[in-house]
């Protein structure tokens, strides 16, 4: 292991682990060499792929970058759009409770309930995607959010109307929050989902936070009901993009090849570049070009002959499934995320992640109530741009997490003889615990006393809580990808339910007076 990571106690598998660079200064541990492994070697050190591409043309990982590149850019556009949902109502939520005639405590159970329509509809999200794959999900979800975006604008003075319309937009947004972190590990080699991954977060959580700066102003100039057509208007526009140019991310790849979660030691792998002929993938493009001869094309597999299959043409690509990705039952995987919250990796993930989410969504309740009365009297359109400094934060802390995600790995990777471990992707969250903590203790201080402080401090402090979230979140999820790949769906979704559930009571009572 190396580096303070610990030898298992017993000779087993140990998922994730992984050799990366081809160094020749490590001894060979495992005996014979194999000389079948497939390298980037684009970079001046040739990195071994992990997980090793199947033979399959359809396989994501054998895909050209830049395509691979389009589809995330696809996926974070849409889900941008969809993570705008949450906090939709966060800075006109006077201006509702006027016009229903509401409590305050009534316009944020809006948002409570629609974060439960998340939570609940990602748990049977997973295991549907885990079963069918992704890309049925992801169309489903940005029809449900074009519908329901149309309803609750249009539902006029009806309460339980707008409260069922942001049921079924919370059920949209459930798919992008819980599979797109996923799809960045169906999509890339570990060398290659730090800066992805921090991307895919930003697109998550930065529409999130950008939201309410707008909304306000939207409310003040087209009225609130427009702040939805927009949501829906824009769904709509991505939809083509989504349907034409982003297949199924979802593979069913022989276990062999799924190096980051069988282990180093089940796979052998090679340490140093065979004299042999090596698959190896040009700067940019993928691992390997199966293009040319794929129908004809024949590999010897312990002695078995396996026919390549052929590639999916555009029209099959465009289907929203295309088989099964597993054989387990789909209500067995309905249930898995309950004793899978006592895994203590999946626990502590869910922690990380979830704790300082639910205190950005705390600081989100309860920002209107300070700044909408007394002493500061602001309007809504002055209490929306109050979510500039969590925007800002939200886009330093990506930054700071894409720029330190890979380096620190990668140095950490070459002091350990080119070996990779998970936990490498661990160290981010010191950075969150300095941020965050400083954040929340300075925020709660500062905002206990506005008529001191005025708005800059409360804000200030608000941008450093959410760029320890993002740290927290960006380490948490590659962690998981990288080390239980396979649980990452559970994950996701279980860090977001553990959120959304214990957003509920925490709306409801921090506005009783």
């Amino acid at each position: 292991m190396g580096l303070g990571v610990l030898d298992p106690v017993h000779d087993e598998n140990v998922p994730g682990t992984s050799y990366v660079l081809d160094d020749a200064s490590r001894p060979a541990e495992n005996g014979e060499i194999e000389t079948n492994l497939k390298y980037d070697r684009s970079g001046r050190v040739p990195i071994i792929l992990v997980p090793q591409p199947s033979d399959d043309p359809n396989d994501p990982l054998n895909w050209p970058l830049w395509k691979r590149d389009v589809m995330l850019c696809i996926l974070s556009i849409i889900s941008v759009i969809a993570s705008t949902l949450s906090p939709l109502l966060a800075a006109n939520t006077l201006t509702l409770a006027l016009y229903f005639e509401r409590d305050f405590t009534s316009m944020a159970l809006l948002t409570g309930y629609h974060l439960c329509g998340v939570g609940v509809a990602g748990l049977i999200f997973v295991a549907s995607a885990r079963v069918w794959g992704k890309r049925h999900l992801y169309l489903l979800g940005t029809i449900l959010i074009i519908i329901s975006s149309a309803w609750g604008g249009a539902s006029g003075t009806n309460y339980k109307s707008l409260l069922w319309a942001r049921i079924f937009q919370g059920i949209g947004l459930a798919p992008f929050e819980a599979l797109v972190n996923a799809s960045v590990g169906d999509l890339y080699f570990v060398h290659e989902r730090g800066k992805r991954m921090a991307l895919s977060n930003l697109a998550l959580f930065g529409g999130a936070f950008f939201t309410p700066i707008i909304v306000g102003k939207i409310t003040a100039t087209l009225g609130w009901q427009w702040s939805f057509y927009f949501i829906s208007i824009f769904a709509g526009a991505i939809l083509p993009f989504l349907f034409f140019f982003v297949p199924e991310t979802a593979f069913r790849r022989a276990e062999h090849l799924n190096t980051d979660v069988t282990g180093e030691h089940q796979n052998h792998v090679a340490i140093e570049l065979p004299e042999k002929r090596i698959e190896q993938s040009p700067a940019g493009s993928g691992p390997t070009s199966f293009e040319q001869d794929c129908d004809n094309r024949q590999l010897a597999d312990d002695n078995i002959q396996t026919t390549i299959p052929r590639k999916a043409t555009f029209a099959q690509s465009l289907l929203p499934f295309n088989g099964r990705k597993t054989d387990e039952n789909f209500f067995k995987l309905l249930l898995r995320p309950f004793p899978l919250f006592l895994h203590p990796a999946i626990f502590w993930g869910c922690l990380i992640q979830g704790t300082l989410i639910g205190w950005t969504v705390m600081i989100g309740v309860v920002l209107a109530a300070i700044f909408l009365g007394p002493p500061l009297f602001f309007t809504e359109v002055k209490t929306g741009y109050m979510y500039t400094g969590a925007f800002v934060g939200a886009i330093l802390g990506f930054l700071l997490a894409g720029l330190l995600a890979d380096w620190s790995t990668n140095l950490m990777i070459r002091r350990n003889k080119g070996v990779y471990e998970p936990e490498f992707r661990i160290v981010l969250v010191i950075a969150q615990l300095i941020l965050g903590c400083a954040g929340l203790y300075g925020f709660g201080v500062t905002s206990a006393n506005v008529a001191h402080y005025g708005w800059f401090l409360p804000d200030f402090f608000f941008a450093l809580e959410v760029m320890g979230m993002v740290l927290g979140a960006v380490a948490s999820a590659l962690y998981i990808v990288d080390a239980h790949r396979k649980s990452s769906h559970t994950f996701t979704t279980g860090g977001k339910s553990f959120t959304k559930q214990a957003s509920l009571p925490t709306r409801y009572y921090v506005l009783i007076p």
